[in-house]
């Protein structure tokens, strides 16, 4: 049997992850080696793996592809997997290759309908192509815009069906993700979600202003803070013609700068980070998180300067927002 270890909100969580900007020491962390470390989610009471699956992963796989990466992921210890209606037949394929471990699982999915009726047809058919009777946890996906907002909360709008569907029991908790500072900051001061999913990246955090102000107002609400991004470098320059498949930015590719990449996210106050769709960067993004350590100091000051040397994909002010 692995030895566990646990790491609280104490004065030794702080010395390990005190250090980075905007980090608190709010953070339940489990080990078991050699499966991945798994954190504790904002005021939930469920622990995460530290690496989530995306869905995209088996975006286009046959069925025995989709089987295989499912449970090469649970075989190092992936407990929290992440999905969308948007992320082409994803959802199809992810359904049969995760049911044999839904009962073990954190089941993650979202919705980008703004209104009410919308929400409700969307999480229907997300729920049967799943082929569960519940998401542990149901999200607005992307929501960018001031409108987005305002429709959300407005009258008819999605949010009444996600109140509804966790009276139901069809959802656990509710949360968002969100590519806008704004528009985080908005759904944050307007409703108690359980959780934020949002890109926390050593480019957009030192050379966008892009991060700091979002992982501030999450850990002062107590929220379980799910990361994307870790392992983007910038946009594709313009021109470029061979592009890495499932990544419409261009991402960290060689070992060493994939493991900068998610060390950085991972020495924040985050639960879990979702690595890039592209299945060969999410398997090496496997074998990196079981060794991951937090920044030291120095480290950090290394990756501040190449992130301030590096065009990132998003910046605050969001010119999107409106």
């Amino acid at each position: 049997m692995h030895r566990r270890r646990f790491i609280a909100s104490t004065t030794t969580a702080a010395s390990l992850m005190g250090f980075v900007p905007g980090a608190v020491a709010n953070v339940v962390r489990e080990f078991d080696p050699p499966r991945l470390e798994k954190r504790s989610l904002g005021k939930t009471g469920e622990k995460l793996s530290i690496l989530g699956f995306g869905g995209i992963v088996v975006m286009n796989a046959t069925p025995e592809q989709a089987a295989s990466r499912v449970a090469e992921a649970i075989d190092h210890g992936v407990n929290y997997f992440d999905v969308a209606p948007t992320y082409g037949n994803a959802e199809v394929m992810l359904g049969p290759a995760l049911k044999p471990y839904r009962k073990k699982v954190f089941l993650a999915c979202k919705t980008t309908e703004r209104k009410k009726e919308g929400a409700r047809k969307e999480l229907e058919q997300s729920l049967q192509r799943l082929q569960t009777d519940h998401f542990d946890l149901y999200q607005l996906h992307a929501v960018t815009t001031r409108e987005d907002v305002e429709t959300i909360f407005a009258k008819g709008g999605a949010l009444e069906t996600f109140l509804e569907a966790r009276k139901e029991g069809k959802v656990r908790f509710l949360g968002f993700s969100s590519h806008a500072v704004e528009a985080a900051l908005a759904l944050m001061e307007r409703f108690d979600f359980d959780t934020i999913l949002f890109p926390v990246n050593f480019a957009m955090w030192y050379a966008g202003n892009f991060g700091p102000q979002v992982l501030q107002k999450a850990q002062e609400k107590g929220m379980g803070i799910l990361a994307l991004k870790a392992m983007a470098k910038q946009p594709y320059p313009e021109g470029t013609q061979k592009k890495v498949p499932k990544c419409w930015y261009q991402p960290l590719t060689t070992p060493e700068e994939a493991s900068m990449g998610l060390r950085f996210t991972l020495s924040h106050a985050v639960t879990a980070a979702i690595p890039p769709g592209n299945e060969d960067l999410f398997k090496m993004a496997l074998t990196l998180a079981a060794k991951f350590e937090p920044l030291s100091k120095k480290e950090l000051e290394d990756v501040k300067r190449k992130g301030l040397a590096t065009p990132p994909i998003f910046r605050y002010p969001s010119e999107k927002y409106g």
